[in-house]
């Protein structure tokens, strides 16, 4: 499995697309505005077709190409529903920043639920819920890789933000130490924005959330 990082956007937002030159197939995780071309070249290299897009969570600037690529591909969508209205509805999402964003309604093809597992690329993903930045934030965690796609819960050395609507430090500080600071140290923590991290580098340095 090949991890591409693809910051796009206006606002330089990490996607995450892995691919499976094996089997021809491939994953993207996240799909800020004007990733596809980014996407469609990767691709193209890799000789594989994108199956699925997986959002993390609702807010505009994870979302802003996401029409676009399931335009081009035809990516089965998967995201958790106490984001439904930011994605099915956008024009929220223009209310809640107060401003025009040039979004387009995404349709999602299976909710998340963290009772059910994944099953993409020959292996298994664990789906965590972890709310507080925005109430359909999930995670993305994959044990044999050890590697976790977190969204905006957790950056290197920082967090989500958490004066939007929808969000709570303190739901985010919870979902932290009981759904990321539960998998394993060693494990590799890639954000929606900036360098990735490890859990236990964050549970030793994070000052806003400690182990």
């Amino acid at each position: 499995m090949n991890l591409h990082v693809l910051p796009a956007g206006p606002i330089q937002t990490n996607a995450y697309l892995l691919t499976d030159p094996a089997r021809g197939e491939a994953i993207l995780i996240d799909a800020p505005g004007e990733v596809w071309p980014m996407v469609e070249a990767r691709l193209r290299t890799d000789k594989c077709r994108l199956t699925e897009l997986w959002i993390t969570h609702g807010h505009w600037d994870h979302t802003q190409g996401a029409a676009e690529v399931i335009r081009q591909s035809g990516a089965t969508v998967r995201a958790h529903p106490d984001d439904r209205a930011l994605i099915e509805t956008p024009d929220v999402m223009e209310r809640f920043m107060g401003m025009q964003l040039n979004l387009e309604p995404v349709h999602v093809d299976h909710w998340l639920d963290p009772r059910h597992p994944l099953a993409a690329l020959g292996t298994r993903v664990e789906v965590r819920h972890v709310p507080g930045h925005c109430p359909g934030n999930v995670l993305f965690y994959f044990p044999l890789a050890r590697t976790a796609f977190v969204g905006d819960a957790l950056f290197a050395g920082s967090i989500g933000r958490t004066d939007l609507p929808g969000g709570s430090f303190e739901t985010l500080e919870k979902s932290i130490r009981e759904q990321i600071y539960t998998l394993p140290d060693d494990t590799v923590v890639y954000p929606g924005h900036g360098g990735d991290t490890t859990v236990g580098d964050e549970k030793s340095t994070n000052p806003y959330v400690s182990a």
